[in-house]
């Protein structure tokens, strides 16, 4: 049950992206889905990005490493992890084009947390459907601070961000832990 949390959490981020620009940063995540808040340290680097989860009954550390194919879900009480596969075409939604991006309009400009952003509206083909979404671009950062979809499903959104050079270490398995025993 954990586990299926911790990879409905992980979703919004999963979906629509192009290929991560290489900037590097530490942020608040905050990401609502199905109703609920969740909130997060997310530590993002290249191609690996690193979720340490504020919720008490999740995974506590999410670990994804596109060059490798792979996520790990760590659970640091019980020194286990869970090894997942992870698609390389998708990641972290830090870029400002989406994935099978069809149409963007710009609906205007708003300043998150002193950041100046550019609010879109953007049509995605999913498949036989179009998705819609908004994103608001921070143009000193070049990175969005806030996704969402349009019909509300979630919302994902960055706080406090600080860009800083982060050790590629933080995004390796811990080498105490071992993984989960299934059956």
């Amino acid at each position: 049950m954990r586990v299926l949390r911790a990879i409905v959490l992980c979703m919004p981020l999963l979906i629509i992206t192009t290929p991560v620009q290489a900037v590097q940063f530490v942020a608040e995540q905050v990401t609502i889905y199905g109703g609920h808040t969740h909130r997060g340290n997310l530590y993002h680097r290249d191609d690996m990005w690193r979720i340490e989860h504020n919720d008490p009954s999740s995974i506590e550390v999410t670990i994804v490493r596109k060059d490798k194919g792979l996520m790990w879900l760590l659970m640091s009480r019980t020194k286990q992890f869970a090894t997942l596969p992870s698609d390389a075409s998708k990641g972290v939604t830090l870029e400002r084009s989406m994935i099978h991006e069809i149409r963007r309009e710009t609906i205007g400009t708003e300043v998150l947390e002193g950041h100046p952003t550019t609010l879109f509206l953007i049509t995605v083909q999913e498949g036989q459907e179009s998705s819609m979404y908004y994103q608001w671009w921070a143009e000193d950062l070049q990175l969005p601070l806030r996704i969402a979809r349009k019909d509300g499903a979630w919302v994902v959104e960055y706080r406090r961000v600080k860009l800083r050079t982060l050790s590629p270490r933080l995004f390796d398995l811990p080498l105490n832990y071992r993984p989960i025993e299934s059956g």
